[in-house]
């Protein structure tokens, strides 16, 4: 007995005779060495362990059917880690088993292959609609880095198919629909012919008994005409071959019920139209010989105009190549003629597959891998215009480099564009979910809500009553529904925190008058609106918050006629927190944090922009007395400020590194770094750090102070050169300002 006949033994816990095992073993045992074989052998043993206790709905053990999904592959010749993940291909959805548990088994690509095809499981379908169909090919495509999980699932289903008949009625035309909208025309697109007839032949006969039947029982009466027939014209072309010295192969090509039913819908032909075409195909050597091939068919029946093709030069976007040609032959009936090379015929029948074969040698299956990815590669360099039934579209390199297909956690599939983010999902799938959205998971898992989607993901947004847009969202959102939508929002908040604010800084300058808002007569507000030809005092309000209306003129027009104005009272400052939101908003050219002297430069549409009172934009004070505001801080201040600091080191190696770790052990974030060069032996490098308030600040400095190398700690009083550079021209200064930022 032979190393792999010692093989063929029986699975613990089966039934001598099992289906499928034997047969499994005797296939790979071909084509690949011992050791593989023992590894295809171990996992039947352990995938049988897995499934023990399982059934199939017909009654059999659950092992038969990835057993004989392997069985489907080994015919294809594909290496060992495909044939394994068949075999495992169900065990992480239908058993304890987790994937780590198969990949520390049976390794790291066996395991991606079963998660693989466990994900594709989980999708479930809301309609059949060709839409819904188109995007899951496309998306099918996409979400797999390793292809071969495409090949498991196809064999997978091939099987479900051939043994479909236990389940029941309804689900069994689900599974053909699926079928046929779905598998059969990926497997086509791969170039996996033979795979592809039998999935449509068996998901036709699934879906519509009787037409199958019909179409059946008129070709097998034609069958016994169709022999003769072809006999003849087959010995034509094998004596006209010979004729010429050409060797070939000449043979007929089975008609497939599926692909007449097609072809009668697409003509509108009767059955008996279609059925009397007949097929042969001519195999050859050579390409050259391809093409002599095609001369003498013609010499002996004539072509019919315009049902030449010719995919030896342009091949389909799937690699398949062949000359089709149709003749008319005896009695006008027409022959339609294949003729390929050896080769072609090879990859025409498994696609794909054919680029993934097993061959000893290779180094960890990269060869195999590499072949493919260059079939894919040509696969989808070639672009395919305005055909819906084309399944890759326009596509490059990268398959779908410009969208991303995810999950509902439903199984529905939303199409978004490239680096799109959960936030984007959420308003993908409703306004409303979008505008309440709190927190996300992918997977599963938490995520943070600016995480840029990928391929196949299923993504569920957690919602909150009362939540609402983040004014961030707009700097990472890509689709214009996701931005439109928060700047909308944004819009509105604008407003209404222009409003607030507005009245806070008019009560505020009435108070420096001995007057409060609420006191003034509602004749005069309404006399005020007037003369500005506003409609309301709320929009009064709005223009004084966003700087349109100068505070303390609005003021002085509201006071009573009686009023004694003084305009040299001292105006009680406004207090401010860091959490005002979008219209209090703090200078980048000093960085004010709190318990620095503060004050504030009211600028048109922008609201109140904090300074530092040290600060050189405010020496504009005397220029725009009117537009600059007295402020403090509150007791407790309600965010973190950004501070920058200006450090002198000794150049040397890790320097950068050993004061961001320092700056990280004080327990803060540094935000932004920069280094300035000043001479070969020194360098400042300038921190932008987050910080609570002064006295944090200041132990940062004290902490990088007593660091070896460090010459000089200084927190930057207004502006660098880092910052014109990335900012540009300021906007909280003064409009007119011309100041050079202050050096500390």
């Amino acid at each position: 007995m032979d190393y792999a006949s010692s093989l063929l033994g029986l699975l613990p816990g089966t039934k001598r005779g099992t289906p499928g095992v034997k047969e499994l073993l005797a296939k790979v045992a071909t084509y690949l060495p011992p050791e593989q074989i023992e590894r295809i052998r171990t996992a039947a043993e352990f995938g049988a362990a897995a499934h023990q206790g399982q059934t199939r709905v017909s009654g059999e053990p659950y092992i038969t059917h990835p057993v004989a999904a392997a069985v489907i592959l080994a015919d294809l010749h594909l290496d060992a880690d495909t044939i394994v993940g068949a075999i495992l291909h169900d065990v992480i959805e239908d058993t304890p088993i987790a994937k780590s548990d198969i990949e520390q088994r049976f390794g790291h690509d066996v395991a991606e292959i079963v998660d693989g095809v466990t994900k594709l499981d989980q999708i479930r379908f809301k309609n059949r609609e060709e839409a819904q169909a188109e995007n899951f090919r496309k998306m099918l495509l996409a979400m797999v880095r390793d292809l071969r999980v495409i090949l498991v699932k196809l064999a997978d289903r091939t099987h479900n198919l051939r043994t479909i008949e236990s389940l029941a009625p309804a689900k069994r035309r689900q599974i053909a629909r699926e079928t046929l909208d779905i598998y059969a025309p990926v497997a086509e697109r791969l170039g996996l012919y033979a795979m592809k007839l039998e999935l449509e032949d068996l998901g036709f006969a699934t879906l519509y008994p009787q037409r199958y039947r019909v179409i059946e029982r008129a070709l097998k009466r034609a069958r016994g005409n169709q022999k003769e027939f072809l006999t003849r014209i087959r010995g034509q072309f094998e004596a006209a071959l010979k004729k010429a010295g050409v060797e070939g192969e000449v043979e007929a090509r089975e008609k497939h019920l599926f692909s007449i039913y097609r072809k009668m819908l697409r003509k509108r032909a009767t059955l008996a139209e279609i059925v009397d075409v007949y097929g042969l195909r001519i195999i050859v050597d050579s390409v050259d010989t391809v093409y002599r091939a095609l001369g003498i068919v013609h010499s002996v029946y004539k072509p019919m105009p315009g049902r030449f093709k010719d995919y030896v030069a342009i091949p389909r976007v799937n690699g398949y190549q062949s000359l089709h040609t149709t003749l008319f032959g005896p009695n006008g009936v027409p022959i339609e003629v294949q003729i390929r090379t050896k080769d072609m015929d090879h990859i025409a029948e498994s696609g794909i597959a054919a680029h993934w074969k097993y061959k000893q040698g290779d180094q960890e299956g990269s060869a195999q891998q590499e072949r493919a990815r260059k079939w894919l590669s040509n696969l989808v360099d070639l672009e395919v215009g305005g055909n819906p039934g084309e399944f890759i579209e326009s596509v490059k390199v990268d398959l779908f480099p410009d969208k991303v297909y995810v999950f509902t956690p439903r199984g529905e599939i939303l199409r978004l564009p490239r680096g799109a983010t959960v936030v984007d999902f959420a308003y993908a799938v409703h306004t409303g979910i979008g505008n309440r959205c709190v927190a996300a998971k992918i997977d599963r898992r938490l995520t943070p809500l600016r995480a840029v989607l990928r391929n196949g993901q299923t993504v569920q947004i957690i919602t909150a009553k009362g939540a609402n847009p983040n004014p961030s969202w707009v700097n990472f959102v890509v689709t214009a529904k996701a931005r439109s939508a928060v700047r909308h929002y944004l819009k509105g908040l604008h407003r209404s925190e222009a409003v607030e604010l507005g009245r806070r800084l008019l009560a505020q300058a009435l108070a420096e008058f001995g007057l409060e808002l609420d006191a003034v007569e509602s004749t005069a507000l309404a006399s005020a609106v007037s003369e500005f030809g506003l409609k309301d005092t709320e929009e009064l309000f709005e223009k004084v918050g966003l700087g349109e209306r100068l505070a303390p003129l609005v003021a002085r027009r509201l006071l009573p006629s009686e009023h004694s104005e003084d305009l040299n009272s001292a105006a009680s400052p406004l207090a401010v927190a860091g959490t005002e939101g979008l219209l209090v908003s703090y200078a980048h050219c000093c960085y004010p944090i709190p318990n620095d002297p503060i004050l504030a430069f009211l600028s048109t549409g922008r609201g109140i922009v904090i300074h530092r009172e040290t600060c050189a934009n405010v020496e504009d004070y005397r220029k725009h007395p009117e537009k600059w505001l007295p402020v403090s801080w509150q007791h407790q201040p309600g965010r973190l400020f950004l501070a920058e600091i200006r450090i002198d080191i000794v150049n040397r190696m890790g320097m950068l590194a050993a004061l961001s770790a320092a700056i990280a052990d004080t327990q803060t974030n540094v935000s932004h770094v920069s280094i300035e060069q000043r001479d070969g032996e020194t360098s400042v490098i300038v921190f932008i750090v987050e910080v609570a308030d002064r006295a944090q600040l200041a132990g940062i400095m004290r902490t990088v102070r007593r660091m070896p190398d460090v010459l000089r700690v200084v927190r930057s009083l207004a502006g660098s050169t880092y910052r014109r550079e990335r900012n540009g021209p300021s906007e909280d200064r003064p409009a007119d300002d011309d100041h050079p930022p202050e050096d500390s």
